[in-house]
């Protein structure tokens, strides 16, 4: 091997061995390397399926109030912010993105790529948090309270479950990307990241469709 390849190279260099994930690794311990992430898997699409049912109850009750008032939203309470709330939307599925291709990198042992998407995706994150919050602040500021009668209780209610949803997930997402600046994760070993990707997708995925139901 030239001595011009250094360690750090050698390190992120793509493995000739498929992930135990997706039925590879090395001979004799990849049934239980497999059985492993499939449990992990199937833990959390149980929980999602748990979240789906939740968020389609709020829905509904949404929809049902919404469709069954006279006049919607009620007269004299503040207008939603369609236009930020449409950015901010854009900047979250920007975040399912660069989740995508922190999975990808991890799969393909670029472990510095790993750690930059993943710090890019909980920055992106937290950005939809953070105007999400500041919107909250000024809908309060002009008279939309949780108090303001159905039209205010369903809002929050909605809007803040979604919002405690993505938190639990940055959360999650700031631990994975502690974990990988420590090394935790690589080609063969990305079981933690696959698991909180299909998390965060699906917090991702729950948005547009709030998005367009309660703003529009």
């Amino acid at each position: 091997m030239p001595r011009s390849v250094t360690a750090a190279a050698i390190k992120e260099r793509p493995l000739p061995l498929r992930s135990p994930a997706f039925g590879g690794g090395p001979p004799g311990g990849g049934g239980r390397r497999q059985r492993s992430i499939g449990n992990s898997l199937l833990g959390v699409l149980m929980l999602l399926a748990t979240e789906t049912t939740l968020f389609a109850g709020l829905l509904v009750s949404f929809l049902v109030y919404r469709f069954g008032a006279a006049i919607w939203p009620p007269p004299g309470l503040p207008r939603l912010p369609i236009g930020v709330t449409f950015i901010n939307t854009c900047i979250l599925l920007s975040s399912a993105m660069t989740m995508y291709l922190a999975v990808r990198a991890v799969r393909a042992n670029r472990l510095s790529r790993l750690k930059r998407r993943l710090n890019v995706t909980a920055l992106l994150g937290s950005t939809f948090l953070a105007v999400q919050g500041s919107e909250w602040a000024r809908l309060i500021a002009h008279g939309l309270h949780i108090s303001s009668g159905t039209y205010g209780a369903t809002f929050y209610t909605l809007i803040g479950c979604h919002g405690i949803h993505v938190m639990a997930a940055l959360i999650w997402l700031l631990s994975v990307a502690w974990l990988a600046s420590r090394g935790r994760y690589n080609a063969l070993n990305h079981t933690g990241i696959d698991v909180c990707a299909v998390y965060w997708y699906f917090v991702c995925a729950v948005w547009p469709v709030v998005f367009v139901l309660v703003y529009l």
